[in-house]
C-alpha cells in the first residue's frame, strides 16, 4: 500500500510539472491558440443563424458541444499519442524499472491530462462569452454539471487513450487508429449540428460511445430546456448521461491495466531501439 502510494505521489508530481512545462512550451501554446481561434470563427461566422423552435442561435447550442468533444478528442488522443511516444524512446521501459512504476506513469497521465483540459477549455470560454450573448442558462447548476461531467468523461475516455497507445505498433499509426475514429465520432455526435437530424442507425452507433454522452451532459450544463426539441428523445437524460460514461469508466479501469501491462512486459533495450530505428526511418 505503501509503495502504490509513493508510486501515486511521485506520478502526479511528474504530471504536474510536465503540465507546467506545457505552459511554457510555444507549440503547445500555438496549439490552443489556434483551436481557439477555429472555434470562434466558426462561432462567429453562424452568430445568425437561429435554430428553428427554439429561440437560440448556434453559438449559444453548438459551443458546449463542441466543448465536450474537443474533452473527449484531447483525453483520447493525448494519452495515445504520449504513451506511443514514450513506449519508442524507452520512458516507459524505465518506468517499468522501478516498483509500481506503471502506477506512477498511469498517475501522471491522469494529472497531466486533467490539468490540460483547463487553458483549453479558458482559450474558448473566455472570448466566448464576451463575444456572444446567452451561453451559460443553468447558472450554478450549470456549474456543477460541467464539472461532474468533465470528471466522469476524464474517466471514461483516458483509458481508452491508454489502450489505444498501448496497441498501436508505432506513432505514426495513433493517427489512423485513433484520431481518424474519434474525428468520426465527434462528426456523427451533435457536436456542431443536433443529432436528431441525422439517421436512425448513425445515432444508435453514436450512443455507444461516450463523445455524445459527454456533449450532451455539457449541453444540458449550458442550455434552456427550450433546447431539448434538438435532442434525441427530448431529454437530457442525465442519469443515462452517468450511466454510460460511468459504464465506459468501469470498463475501462479494468482493461487498460491489463493491456498496458502486457505491453510493458513486451519492452526491452532491444525493442526500444528497433521502434527508434524505424522512427528515424519514417523521419527520413
Amino acid at each position: 500500500m505503501n509503495r502504490n502510494l509513493h508510486a501515486i505521489k511521485v506520478g502526479a508530481r511528474r504530471g504536474w510539472h510536465e503540465f507546467v512545462l506545457s505552459l511554457k512550451s510555444p507549440q503547445d501554446q500555438g496549439f490552443y491558440l489556434f483551436m481557439a481561434v477555429g472555434i470562434l470563427t466558426y462561432l462567429w461566422f453562424n452568430r445568425g443563424n437561429e435554430l428553428e423552435g427554439t429561440g437560440l442561435f448556434m453559438p449559444t447550442y453548438a459551443l458546449p458541444g463542441i466543448l465536450g468533444g474537443l474533452i473527449a478528442f484531447s483525453l483520447v488522443i493525448g494519452p495515445a499519442y504520449a504513451l506511443a511516444m514514450e513506449r519508442e524512446d524507452g520512458t516507459l521501459l524505465r518506468a517499468t524499472a522501478v516498483p509500481r512504476g506503471l502506477v506512477g506513469y498511469v498517475t501522471g497521465q491522469i494529472v497531466l491530462n486533467a490539468a490540460s483540459l483547463a487553458p483549453m477549455l479558458l482559450v474558448i470560454l473566455v472570448p466566448s462569452f464576451l463575444l456572444f450573448d446567452d451561453l451559460m442558462h443553468q447558472g450554478p447548476r450549470g456549474l456543477f454539471t460541467v464539472v461532474w461531467v468533465i470528471v466522469v468523461g476524464l474517466l471514461a475516455t483516458l483509458p481508452i487513450g491508454i489502450v489505444i497507445g498501448s496497441l498501436v505498433p508505432s506513432t505514426q499509426k495513433v493517427g489512423t487508429w485513433g484520431m481518424l475514429p474519434v474525428m468520426i465520432l465527434v462528426s456523427i455526435s451533435g457536436v456542431f449540428f443536433p443529432m436528431a437530424a441525422l439517421w436512425g442507425w448513425v445515432q444508435v452507433v453514436a450512443q455507444v460511445f461516450p463523445i455524445y454522452w459527454l456533449g450532451l451532459g455539457m449541453r444540458s450544463a449550458f442550455l434552456p430546456d427550450a433546447a431539448l426539441v434538438m435532442e434525441v428523445g427530448e431529454s437530457w437524460r442525465t442519469w443515462q448521461t452517468v450511466g454510460v460514461l460511468a459504464a465506459w469508466a468501469i470498463a475501462g479501469s479494468l482493461l487498460a491495466p491489463k493491456v498496458l501491462r502486457r505491453m510493458a512486459q513486451r519492452q526491452s533495450g532491444s525493442a526500444v531501439a528497433a521502434a527508434r530505428e524505424q522512427a528515424g526511418q519514417w523521419v527520413r
